[in-house]
């Protein structure tokens, strides 16, 4: 599975992390900027799927950013900034962005904004199409999943644990960076928590209980065999 990209380019790192959290949890993978120079370096070796940029940022603001980036690939974007007058929305919808969501913003608005862009761009998959990961096949949108074609009945915290590490295939996660991902940075239980939702998804899968991998001393990952 290609995982959808977005590229925040924010100056305040608070901000940045705050989104990408969220981004993260739903499943994009996230590139991240501290000013417009440093993200036209990022696209001269990478091409995300979406850019979060900020206006008001130093060396480089976000409008001569966008005129920058255009030159480079034509990328959907989305401006975030604390300036809400109907100038600075107009100008940044007339340089080619896709929205203007003024700062602060609730995460989950952001989300809805990240999702209606993708989908009129036709990045994101379409909402009755299933993403297959090996022997499964997810449905984001419901968030259901099936196993071999036969509907594999989860809660939602082992549905978005089995996704959020399908969705990442390879890569190994520590129980620590699971438990922020899937319940959260506030989340103040043990982290034995992942271990016990590991061991039902395994029970659950069956003879593919396998392709949910322990890497010992370090946590787990979900593998495909070739």
């Amino acid at each position: 599975m290609n995982t959808i990209s977005v590229l925040i380019i924010d100056d305040d790192i608070n901000i940045r992390e705050i989104m990408k959290v969220y981004l993260i949890k739903e499943g994009y993978d996230v590139i991240e900027a501290g000013d417009g120079i440093e993200a036209l370096s990022l696209l001269d070796k990478q091409k995300p799927d979406l850019l979060i940029i900020d206006i008001m940022m130093p060396y480089l603001d976000g409008f001569s950013f966008i005129k920058e980036a255009k030159k480079m690939s034509d990328i959907p974007s989305i401006f975030v900034s604390a300036k809400g007058d109907d100038e600075d929305k107009i100008r940044g919808l007339k340089l080619g962005s896709d929205d203007y969501l003024v700062k602060p913003f609730h995460p989950e608005e952001l989300l809805a904004r990240v999702e209606a862009v993708l989908r009129r761009t036709n990045k994101l998959k379409k909402e009755n199409e299933s993403v297959k990961i090996g022997p499964f096949s997810f449905n984001v949108t419901s968030r259901s999943v099936q196993l071999h074609g036969n509907p594999l009945k989860l809660t939602i915290k082992e549905y978005d644990l089995l996704y959020f590490l399908a969705s990442r295939s390879g890569k190994v996660f520590t129980r620590g960076q699971l438990l922020d991902q899937i319940w959260g940075s506030d989340y103040d239980g043990s982290d034995r928590t992942v271990d016990t939702h590991i061991k039902t998804l395994r029970l659950k899968t069956g003879n593919d209980s396998d392709i949910i991998q322990t890497v010992w001393g370090y946590g787990y990952k979900f593998e495909v065999g070739s």
